[in-house]
């Protein structure tokens, strides 16, 4: 060993580590997204027994798998991504709070939630840029 200590990482290499991160994440969330938003969509026998099972009707199923498809898409494209995040994590939000008081606690929404709020955080940026595009 030669007796020299590992250098913090500079702010750029850490910067491109947070970035692959996040492109990482953003790749694994398009297609359970896509496939979840589809399936409502569909109308999978299980979704709409679920829709029916908390009594808020199928308009909210054709509603939440809008949302998630439309997320999951906006997840691919750029400019969009912090937004469509956001969304995502507010939708998600409001799955695992509806999971908990019907008593059907999803591991898959308590695991899809934290991911998806951390990119929202990390593509905060292009959400300010969006919004304050005129």
């Amino acid at each position: 060993m030669s007796g020299r200590t590992a250098s913090p990482a500079s702010p750029g290499e850490r910067s491109r580590a947070a970035n692959v991160a996040l492109l990482v994440i953003q790749v694994l969330l398009v297609p359970f997204y896509l496939a979840a938003g589809s399936a409502k969509l569909a109308g999978a026998e299980q979704m709409v027994e679920f829709f029916d099972q908390i009594g808020a009707g199928q308009w909210l199923r054709y509603l939440t798998g809008t949302v998630e498809v439309l997320g999951a898409l906006g997840l691919l494209v750029p400019r969009l991504t912090g937004a469509a995040a956001l969304g995502l994590t507010v939708l998600m939000t409001g799955a695992v709070v509806t999971n908990l008081v019907a008593g059907t606690p999803s591991v898959l929404a308590l695991v899809l939630l934290p991911l998806v709020a951390v990119l929202a955080w990390g593509r905060r940026d292009r959400t300010l840029a969006l919004l304050s595009a005129r």
